[in-house]
């Protein structure tokens, strides 16, 4: 059995950079990692149905905050800092880090990882960096494939085997090529969400 939501109720909550300052609660969250630019505030738009919820930077890279979206009060939406644009001092990259690390080692409410990459490039050696320590951390993950709408579909099979290539996927783990243009995808990352049995567990035992 699926969560019902009603994503009419879904609303920024809170931003936080330290464990003290992350939602007092225990429902499960869902969280978004991948490179700056790669599209994380549009798609979590396109997955809420909103235009403008999860803001887009000006700047990229600048973003150095975790930001709670909380969804009809059953589940939360993480948006971490993105990783990786080279453009930026090094003590903000390092800032990244320990944030980005932090709550994914410490956040129990954790239940799944959304791993952004762009489907017009090849994953970068951060890219491959984020995947080995999900893989190593045992963290449930799926890998979306954004910006679908900007390449033609003759190209879609084989940038999905690039990516699968490069990042060493096992035939298990799941691309998901999504455009917030077109929402293509939107359904089937939803699918992949909720039907999880840590949702089950809590709200239907």
């Amino acid at each position: 059995m699926k969560l019902n939501l009603n994503l009419n109720n879904a609303r920024f909550e809170i931003t936080a950079v330290r464990p003290e300052q992350y939602p007092k609660n225990d429902l499960p969250e869902i969280t978004f990692v991948g490179r700056s630019n790669v599209g994380k505030s549009s798609l979590i738009n396109t997955m809420l149905n909103r235009k403008n919820l999860a803001k887009v930077a000006a700047t990229p890279g600048r973003t150095r905050v975790i930001n709670f979206y909380n969804i009809d009060d059953k589940l939360y939406f993480v948006d971490l800092p993105g990783y990786g644009f080279a453009k930026v001092p090094k003590t903000m990259k390092t800032g990244w880090k320990d944030i980005i690390e932090t709550y994914l080692i410490e956040r129990k409410q954790l239940k799944k990882v959304i791993m952004l990459v762009d489907i017009r490039h090849s994953p970068t050696s951060d890219d491959v960096l984020m995947h080995e320590w999900l893989k190593a951390m045992r963290k449930s993950y799926v890998v979306v494939a954004t910006k679908l709408d900007k390449i033609p579909r003759t190209k879609i099979k084989e940038r999905i085997s690039d990516i699968r290539s490069i990042l060493k996927l096992e035939d298990d783990v799941k691309i998901i090529p999504f455009s917030s243009e077109t929402r293509q995808g939107r359904d089937e990352l939803w699918d992949e969400i909720l039907d999880e049995s840590y949702f089950v567990e809590s709200y239907f035992s």
